[in-house]
């Protein structure tokens, strides 16, 4: 038995190198809650949950003395909350006992010598692929051809070859313009997804469709709410769709792929477990973007491990000004992200960019994830 010594939690901020514009209306950065569990014997697991509210719900638990292998299985065996297709673009996480979980199978694999994705069953894969993220960012980019011109330097300098960007931000034949220009800068053998966060009407995203045909268009991500809506869409275009929702059986003709966090799922065991459902299902998995470093970790493993997740990840890694852990933000080369080799999640508090962070937090409170009002549904 090894039991559980301490819990700690820190509340923390991290700046995107400038706020984006999308339909719910704009994000400047993450909030986040660290989660740091020491067993008796000095083990460290990390954990990160993408809500700061996590904080307090994970403090109010009575985890000290608990053995660490039986509230690892306990809360991955745990139910996850009703699901239900959202209709407002905002993704709630609602596992707040997820990076506790995470950690725990981070001192599992530790305690056992060896890299998570070993403990998972070994890796299909260690590069894991991403996309880079374009949008409009006021006094950076901000006009079609800014985009363009900054995808175009991506795929230069970095070797990117998958895009994904925001739509539904703009009327849609400005939309339109910019999809074309940056289809332009990248050349027909990127892939190319869009993100509308439901900012159309059913009526826009059907003539949207029709308009957006030409350009090769890999995936677009809920391009309305409500799944009856997006069932009727889907019947209309051969473009495939992904939708942030846990809801598999509902969204089986209205979908194509579903697109969470391991904080979404209820961990590693239910990240694990929304995968198998989804492959059932016949729908594809790959995680969302806006990730410090312990939880970007942890989806590198499961993505290294899992066979069903081949498919490239959202990034928000390039525009991330700061992080928590010692080797800084991950960084994508050539499309594609390295998972570190472990023990464990492979990757190591760093106490003064911890601190820095928390201060941060402290100074600012949370982050208004769409501040300002919603721009208007067009």
């Amino acid at each position: 038995m090894t039991a559980i010594a301490r819990v700690e939690t820190w509340l923390v901020n991290v700046p995107l190198q400038a706020p984006y514009l999308m339909a719910p209306g704009v994000y400047p950065g993450m909030s986040r809650t660290i989660v740091r569990v020491t067993t008796a014997d000095g083990v460290v697991g990390l954990g990160e949950g993408g809500d700061p509210g996590d904080a307090k719900v994970i403090s109010a638990q009575p985890f000290v003395g608990r053995d660490t292998d039986e509230l690892r299985i306990a809360l991955g065996a745990a139910a996850s909350p009703a699901a239900a297709m959202r209709h407002d673009a905002r993704v709630v996480a609602g596992h707040p006992l997820a990076p506790v979980e995470v950690a725990l199978c981070d001192i599992a694999a530790r305690e056992a010598g060896i890299a998570l994705y070993d403990w998972l069953g070994g890796p299909q894969r260690l590069d894991i692929p991403v996309s880079e993220y374009f949008a409009y960012r006021p006094g950076v980019e901000t006009t079609p051809a800014d985009v363009a011109r900054y995808c175009a330097r991506m795929a230069e300098e970095h070797g990117a070859r998958r895009f994904e960007g925001k739509v539904a931000v703009r009327p849609l034949r400005e939309d339109v313009v910019l999809v074309e220009a940056v289809r332009a800068a990248i050349g027909p053998d990127c892939a190319l997804r869009l993100d509308a966060n439901m900012g159309w009407s059913e009526a826009t995203a059907a003539r949207a469709l029709e308009l957006l045909e030409p350009f090769a268009i890999e995936n677009l991500e809920e391009p309305v709410a409500g799944v009856d809506a997006l069932a009727r869409l889907r019947a209309r275009t051969d473009i495939p769709f992904s939708v942030h929702a846990r809801d598999i059986e509902a969204l089986v003709g209205a979908a194509d792929a579903v697109v969470l966090s391991a904080q979404a799922c209820g961990g590693i065991e239910g990240t694990r477990r929304t995968v198998r459902e989804a492959q059932a299902a016949g729908l594809s998995f790959w995680f969302y973007s806006g990730d410090l470093g312990v939880a970007t970790a942890a989806h590198l493993h499961l993505a290294a491990a899992l066979p069903h997740l081949d498919r490239a990840s959202q990034s928000l890694l390039r525009w991330t000004t700061d992080d928590v852990i010692s080797s800084g933000p991950f960084v994508a080369r050539d499309g594609a992200v390295r998972v570190p080799a472990g023990p464990g999640l492979g990757v190591e508090l760093d106490e003064r960019a911890l601190h820095r962070c928390a201060d941060r937090f402290a100074r600012e409170g949370p982050y208004e994830y769409y501040t300002g009002p919603p721009l208007p549904r067009h």
